[in-house]
């Protein structure tokens, strides 16, 4: 088979498994770094080896418009035009499109907008967004969802049914057997309609299920229940991905009920701001405090970074706005997210994962 995945082992409703994909297998939970563009901002190709990163995300809107689908599709699809030899996701589009507000209109057939880059007028429709991530050459990709507001009740009823009617297209449009198609839960912060979704999306039947209109203003205590509410319903046997969602603390919480896969541009975004995510919380490298201060980014850690710069360097880099400290603090805070995910998956392999989540929230409360 292509697409499998493995259930290794349970801790409680925590999970470890291998996804096999055509370009390598996956263990899980896996934290997969975002590169929107064909490519993970600041760092080589090189440097996601280095880190053991098994499988990154690229964005269909974006790469859409510049440089085109088929311009990619020309040269080989994306693992060659990015030279990447390991597993791709891309999304949907669906996210970037619904963000334009103003710049788009929704109907049942689709959503028509105007790019954020220069204001031509462009139509998503599900067989489009299929027929893009089939240009693009992703191994996981997405089917086209509408992600509304979480709070609104009746609005979350309409975007559900338009999600549910759009899975069934996209999977009717799918015409390549070496990319696994997800579906995607939405539902808000509403435990009836989430289970509604994920009910109807595993009827549909899809390769594995994602986890989508969540982090987008609930708190996290609204995000927890409904994890909790939508977990249970879908099939032990295939994976699930909780979708823009990425801090330590999300890997473990949302670990703990039942995700396998995450993504999130938060550690390379702060990164290019300053900040370093580490076990004790965030630290802004920035402050004045760092000056002359020459321990490493975190002690401990076995990173590039960390081995080899002092807090001083990385602050003097951020306050320059030198190019290298974006990348120092990126390959940083990509090294902490995907060494979390290692060290959860081997707690529960070995059935210690309540234990692994203690250690964890006492070491993140404690000062620095």
């Amino acid at each position: 088979m292509t697409f499998r995945f493995d259930l290794l082992h349970t801790d409680g409703p925590a999970r470890a498994g291998v996804y096999h994909t055509p370009h390598g297998a996956i263990p899980t939970p896996i934290f997969m770094p975002v590169g929107t563009k064909a490519t993970v901002k600041a760092v080589s190709p090189r440097d996601l080896h280095d880190l053991d990163a098994k499988i990154i995300l690229a964005n269909t809107y974006h790469l859409y418009l510049r440089p085109g689908d088929d311009t990619i599709a020309d040269l080989g699809g994306l693992h060659a035009f990015m030279n990447w030899d390991c597993p791709i996701l891309t999304d949907s589009g669906g996210f970037q499109v619904f963000s334009l507000a103003e710049r788009r209109e929704i109907d049942e057939g689709g959503v028509t907008f105007r790019s954020h880059i220069d204001g031509s007028k462009h139509r998503f429709t599900p067989e489009k967004s299929i027929a893009i991530q089939e240009n693009l050459g992703a191994d996981i990709v997405m089917c086209f969802d509408e992600c509304p507001p979480p709070e609104d009740y009746d609005y979350n009823v309409e975007a559900m049914e338009r999600t549910h009617a759009w899975a069934e297209r996209c999977k009717a449009a799918q015409s390549r057997s070496d990319q696994a198609l997800f579906g995607i839960v939405q539902g808000g912060v509403f435990e009836d309609l989430r289970a509604e979704s994920a009910r109807f999306l595993v009827d549909v039947g899809f390769d594995g299920y994602a986890i989508g209109g969540l982090s987008v203003g609930e708190t996290k205590e609204e995000m927890h229940a409904m994890l909790e509410v939508v977990t249970p319903i879908l099939p032990a046997e295939q994976p699930r991905y909780l979708m823009g969602v990425g801090t330590p603390e999300d890997l473990v919480e949302c670990v703990a009920r039942g995700v396998d896969m995450f993504d999130c541009v938060l550690p390379t975004r702060t990164a290019r701001t300053g900040s370093a995510l580490t076990r004790r919380g965030r630290m802004n490298l920035r402050n004045a405090r760092f000056k002359t201060d020459p321990s490493p980014i975190e002690p401990d850690c076995t990173c590039y970074a960390c081995s080899n710069f002092s807090r001083a360097y990385v602050r003097h880099l951020t306050k320059q706005n030198e190019i290298l400290g974006h990348t120092l603090l990126t390959i940083h805070n990509l090294h902490l997210m995907l060494t979390i995910a290692r060290e959860i998956r081997e707690a529960v392999l070995e059935d210690r994962f309540a234990a692994y989540r203690q250690a964890f929230w006492q070491t993140m409360n404690e000062e620095w």
